[in-house]
């Protein structure tokens, strides 16, 4: 059998009565310490980094900014790339994972959500997909990514957009649900 993170990042179901869920629970609990810390007032940014270094269980890179507060339930499956800025009261429900790839922008009140449930209600256990944001992608205001999809490199997401599917490199969408509106030029 598998262990219990391999089977969680594959999204497979993980029920509470798993022989392995205290271990999983345990995680859970520390991420969520480490976030009380986090969020309980006024750090330096090398001490911000230190906590994030320890929910993500590697050495964020010192390029990356976080306006606090901010919340995620699962760190390890979460990797930050350079020069990253995340505004303000943002949310990562990071079960199935969350890629930042290099100078991602997040706007304040933004959730990330890789968690879902099944619809049947007699099977209605949590499942996971992974979320990325490709390079230069910049994610507005109030802005909802749901779990599987990937933002693409120098893509815009509109405040207050739900993203359900895939955005194209270069892309600007926007609505619920995210639509394409036009295209950007990248200058080099």
């Amino acid at each position: 059998m598998k262990d219990i993170l391999e089977r969680m990042r594959a999204g497979e179901t993980i029920e509470r009565t798993d022989p392995d869920y205290p271990r999983l629970d345990a995680i859970f609990k520390d991420t969520l310490r480490a976030v009380a810390e986090l969020n309980s007032g006024f750090h330096t940014p090398k001490k911000t980094q230190r906590i994030l270094s320890k929910i993500m269980g590697y050495k964020i890179d010192e390029s990356v900014e976080i306006y606090l507060p901010f919340y995620i339930n699962f760190g390890r499956f979460t990797s930050f790339g350079k020069h990253i800025f995340i505004n303000f009261n943002c949310t990562f429900l990071a079960r199935g994972g969350i890629t930042l790839e290099d100078h991602v922008l997040i706007g304040p009140n933004v959730n990330l959500i890789t968690e879902n449930h099944s619809e049947d209600p007699a099977q209605r256990q949590l499942y996971t997909r992974p979320i990325c944001l490709r390079r230069c992608s910049w994610l507005g205001a109030g802005v909802t990514v749901l779990p599987g999809v990937t933002v693409g490199e120098n893509a815009i997401v509109g405040a207050g957009s739900v993203v359900t599917k895939d955005v194209p490199d270069g892309a600007i969408v926007v609505g619920n649900p995210a639509r394409v509106v036009r295209n950007i030029k990248v200058t080099q």
